[in-house]
């Protein structure tokens, strides 16, 4: 177990580098992730990002739910005040990935509908076990939805594979509305 002590030290020495400082509050990239919480899949690592380059959005799976997409319209407003001179558009990758304890949720349908807010009899759509498919399919909606509020918006699915390390751009990047 990690204990209070050892990350006020792993704290104190992240500070003395002050990596921390001059960073923008949504990320030099204008990139963002949508991820599993999962400990193996923090997006930053897998994808070789530094501090400040990603904003990262995580739940269980990685899955775009209505309380994902509710955060995404919060922080277009966020970016909007703090945009300055920075163009609007953002890169939103959704990465799933294998090996995901969502699957372990599959066996309490009514928490997983409740999740999505969909009846039970709509789970198949969501292609929970799967998740080249999982990730197709949360691309695809994130791509229908903003294109009305996210319009310069780029969308790209990717499936990290916990056994290799590598990902697999599964939903190429593409338009929003595309």
């Amino acid at each position: 177990m990690i204990h209070t002590d050892d990350l006020v030290s792993r704290n104190a020495r992240f500070a003395a580098g002050e990596s921390y400082k001059g960073l923008h509050i949504l990320g030099s990239g204008q990139l963002m992730v949508i991820g599993c919480v999962d400990s193996r899949v923090d997006p930053s690592h897998v994808l070789g990002l530094d501090l400040g380059e990603v904003t990262a959005i995580r739940n269980v799976g990685g899955r775009v739910t209505p309380a994902v997409l509710r955060t995404l319209t919060m922080l277009t407003k966020v970016s909007a005040a703090h945009r300055g001179d920075r163009p609007a558009g953002t890169h939103i990758v959704v990465m799933h990935h294998t090996d995901c304890g969502i699957r372990d949720i599959a066996a309490f349908p009514e928490m997983l509908a409740n999740e999505f807010d969909i009846p039970v009899e709509a789970l198949d759509g969501k292609a929970v076990m799967d998740p080249f498919a999982s990730v197709r399919v949360d691309a695809g909606v994130l791509k229908e939805v903003l294109k009305t509020t996210m319009p310069a918006g780029l969308v790209t699915g990717l499936v990290y594979d916990v056994e290799t390390g590598l990902i697999e751009v599964v939903a190429p990047t593409a338009r929003a509305g595309d």
